[in-house]
C-alpha cells in the first residue's frame, strides 16, 4: 500500500477542507494518508511531526503556498521523497497543482508524473573552530538590523575576495529562490531547472553593484566588513534569524542533496510568470 504523508497549512482558507477532499481521492484509489500531529485530517493515519511523517510516507503532498512547500522541503530533501504542492497561496511559483485540479492526484498512484530535481544551496556560519550548517531552498540573506546603516560585505571564491557590496543586505538564491525574494530586490529570473548560484546585493550604494551569476561548483564565501560594529543577521528560507558579526565567515556551495519535486501538469515556467505576476498586479 502506497503511503501519502498530508501537510497541511491549517491558517490558509480552504486548506483542511481541500486536504479532506484529497485524503478521499486518494484513500479511494487504496492509498493510506498520513497527517500530522499538528493538523490531523479526517480519514488519515496520524503520525507525528513534519519531518517524521515525510520519513515514514513513500510521497509527500503539501496544501498551502510556496511557503508550506519550502517548509517542507529541507525534509524531503534529506529523506529523498518526492513532494508536490497544492497551491492555496497568492502565488505559487513552486506549487505544481491548484485547488481544481485535485482529481490529477489519482496520478500519483500510478507513476504517472515526472520528478524534477531542484539544486540547492548549503550555507555554513563559522567563527573559528565552530560552525552550523544549514540548507537552502530559495535563498540566504545577509542584512543589517532594521536600524542600522548599510553594511559592507565582501565576496570571495576560491578563497580569493572578488568584489565588495556597501549595501542593506546580500542575498545567495537557487534558481527556486531566483522568484522569490532576489526577485523583489530586483533580481533576474532563473529557469528552475538551471543549477547556478545567483548572488544579489540588496539595494546596493552605487551605480555599478551588478548581480552574479556562478556556476554550480562554485564556493563562495561572504563576511561582513572586519572591524564593524553594526548588528546584522543571516536568514536562511525566511525561517532562520541568525546572529552575525565581522568575526563569521559564511560559506555558500551547491548543497549534496535535491529537491524531487513531483511535476504532475506540465507547465511553460515563462507562461506561468506572466500569469502569476499579472493575477497579483
Amino acid at each position: 500500500m502506497m503511503k501519502i504523508g498530508l501537510l497541511v497549512n491549517q491558517d490558509k482558507k480552504r486548506a483542511v477542507e481541500a486536504a479532506e477532499q484529497i485524503t478521499r481521492i486518494l484513500t479511494h484509489d487504496g492509498a493510506e494518508v498520513i497527517s500530522s500531529k499538528a493538523c490531523p485530517i479526517s480519514g488519515t493515519t496520524v503520525g507525528g511531526t513534519a519531518e517524521e511523517v515525510i520519513a515514514a510516507c513513500d510521497i509527500a503532498v503539501t496544501v498551502g503556498g510556496d511557503g508550506t512547500i519550502i517548509h517542507n522541503a529541507k525534509f524531503a530533501a534529506l529523506y529523498d521523497k518526492p513532494l508536490l504542492g497544492v497551491n492555496l497561496g497568492r502565488i505559487g511559483f513552486v506549487a505544481n497543482i491548484e485547488p481544481d485540479e485535485l482529481e490529477e492526484l489519482r496520478r500519483l498512484l500510478t507513476g504517472d508524473y515526472r520528478i524534477q530535481r531542484r539544486m540547492l544551496l548549503e550555507i555554513t556560519k563559522t567563527r573559528g573552530d565552530d560552525s552550523v550548517t544549514y540548507t537552502a531552498v530559495n535563498e540566504a540573506v545577509i542584512h543589517r538590523d532594521s536600524l542600522s546603516s548599510m553594511v559592507d560585505i565582501s565576496v570571495g571564491i576560491g578563497g580569493e575576495r572578488i568584489i565588495s557590496y556597501r549595501a542593506d543586505g546580500m542575498l545567495f538564491a537557487t534558481p527556486t529562490g531566483s522568484t522569490a525574494y532576489s526577485f523583489s530586490a530586483g533580481g533576474p529570473v532563473i529557469e528552475p531547472e538551471m543549477r547556478c548560484i545567483l548572488l544579489n546585493p540588496v539595494c546596493p550604494h552605487a551605480l555599478s553593484s551588478r548581480q552574479v551569476v556562478f556556476g554550480e561548483d562554485a564556493v563562495l564565501t561572504a563576511r561582513v566588513h572586519p572591524g564593524s560594529t553594526l548588528k546584522c543577521y543571516m536568514t536562511v528560507d525566511g525561517q532562520n534569524f541568525v546572529p552575525m558579526s565581522s568575526e563569521d565567515i559564511v560559506t555558500v556551495k551547491k548543497s549534496p542533496m535535491e529537491l524531487p519535486l513531483i511535476i504532475l501538469k506540465e507547465k511553460n515556467f515563462y507562461k506561468l510568470l506572466n500569469e502569476k505576476l499579472k493575477e497579483n498586479h
